[in-house]
């Protein structure tokens, strides 16, 4: 078993193919980079079984900073906020 290991930039969103709440996560936070320059990284669960068994059907799940800001319906401003 593989140990997940937090990707360097700040904001994560965990989430899988063919997800359509990952899509909408995914628009959300190209928003919120081009109001505040802060990129972010995907990282598909489907491919590290210790991801998968944590986030399961919970995705998309967004980090800042190694700290959950939601799943499923992320709101934007949570995220903004989190990255003050």
């Amino acid at each position: 078993m593989n140990v997940p290991v937090e990707p360097e930039m700040r904001v994560v969103l965990y989430g899988r193919a063919g997800c359509h709440l990952c899509d909408q996560a995914r628009t959300m936070l190209e928003r919120v980079r081009e109001e505040t320059g802060e990129g972010f990284v995907e990282v598909d669960i489907d491919t590290d079984d210790a991801l998968r068994e944590q986030y399961g059907e919970l995705v998309p799940v967004v980090t800042v900073d190694g700290v959950q800001q939601g799943y499923w319906r992320i709101d934007a401003a949570r995220v903004r906020a989190a990255l003050a």
